[in-house]
């Protein structure tokens, strides 16, 4: 039996999440093949995934339930089958901090394989109704102990991780709030600087200004100067950039 933890609509900080039981026994064939697009599985023998996958439950979340609390004890790292989760952390103020918005396809939580003692860094709550595929960290540990040709695929993926990371905190780093949401927004595009296109913000707007440490306020009135510079196209979540360099080319 896994646990998952139900919030209100709107979260508060003082009503603890309530646990609740799932026991959802994985799908076959389709989660399978998920699972062999993903870096950590990719490179296991048939065998081996069939039984981590045997071994793993599926969850379904409905929009803002949470999936664990920061400092919970880990037993599970996850991966999401569909829908949207939003990592989190609370300052010492009590403040949300988004930190990543993994979507289908993505795992999150994977460091606990190699964490001691694996204690969840952060909250994980659905943006939208997800399914996500709970997998044993101890069952993945075992893994790597039987056979250690499999930690190098694991290590390629952290070092790939790192960089990411490394290239977040770059950003994070930019004193102006404009052209932090500016990199941010260019990172999105599938082709980076050299080629315009449409994104579509992972987060709701008010979450994307929390990631890049602004006021939501700060976020709009940037995008409105944006669009009225003719440099974005706004519909809704969905923006459309017609020339990146042009718009990194304002940046500082």
């Amino acid at each position: 039996m896994a646990l998952v933890q139900s919030a209100d609509l709107h979260h508060n900080l003082s009503r603890r999440p309530v646990l609740v039981s799932v026991r959802g026994k994985p799908d076959g064939d389709e989660d399978m093949q998920a699972l062999r697009s993903h870096p950590l599985f990719a490179r296991l023998e048939h065998d081996d995934l069939h039984a981590l996958h045997q071994q793993s439950r599926k969850v379904n979340l409905k929009h803002h339930e949470l999936l664990y609390r920061q400092g919970m004890a880990a037993h599970y790292f996850y991966f999401v089958i569909s829908g949207r989760i939003r990592l989190y952390r609370l300052d010492s103020t009590g403040v949300e901090r988004t930190l990543d918005s993994p979507g289908a396809g993505d795992c999150f939580a994977e460091v606990m394989i190699y964490a001691d003692p694996p204690n969840y860094a952060c909250y994980a709550e659905a943006l939208k109704n997800s399914e996500i595929l709970m997998i044993p960290v101890r069952a993945y540990q075992e893994l790597l102990e039987q056979r250690p040709a499999y930690n190098h695929a694991a290590l390629q993926h952290y070092a790939m991780r790192a960089v990411s990371r490394f290239h977040d905190l770059e950003i994070m780093t930019i004193q102006s709030a404009r052209d932090r949401l500016i990199r941010y927004l260019v990172d999105l595009l599938p082709g980076g600087a050299s080629v315009g296109g449409e994104v579509e913000l992972p987060l709701p707007k008010c979450l994307v200004a929390s990631r890049l440490a602004m006021q939501p306020e700060t976020f709009s009135r940037i995008l409105a100067d944006l669009k009225s510079s003719g440099l974005v196209r706004v519909n809704r979540s969905r923006l459309f950039i017609p020339d990146p360099q042009r718009l990194v080319g304002i940046c500082q």
